[in-house]
C-alpha cells in the first residue's frame, strides 16, 4: 500500500472535506492524488500556506505545509486565527 498523508493540518485543511490520510494500491495513483490535492489546496485555501507533495523514501507521499512568504492576510476571511 502507498499512502498520502498531510504533514500538518492548517485551519483551512481542518475545515475542508479532505481526509488527512489516503491509501492506494498503486504508487502511480498515490502520486497523482498527492500532486492533485496539493494543487487544489494551493488554489482553494486562503493562501497563507503553500502545499507541496513530497515522495518519501518508503514510496509514500506527504503533503508539506509551509508559510507563504507572499501572503498577506487571509483573503477569504474563512480562516480566522489559522490555528497552525
Amino acid at each position: 500500500m502507498h499512502t498520502v498523508q498531510i504533514g500538518h493540518e492548517c485551519g483551512c485543511f481542518k475545515k475542508s472535506d479532505y481526509a488527512s490520510k489516503e491509501s492506494f494500491s498503486m504508487q502511480k495513483d498515490a502520486y497523482n492524488y498527492a500532486h492533485a490535492l496539493a494543487e487544489l489546496m494551493n488554489d482553494d485555501f486562503c493562501q497563507k500556506h503553500l502545499f507541496e507533495a513530497i515522495k518519501l523514501e518508503d514510496d509514500n507521499f506527504v503533503i508539506t505545509v509551509v508559510d507563504n512568504p507572499n501572503a498577506g492576510s487571509c483573503s477569504t476571511g474563512s480562516c480566522g486565527p489559522c490555528g497552525c
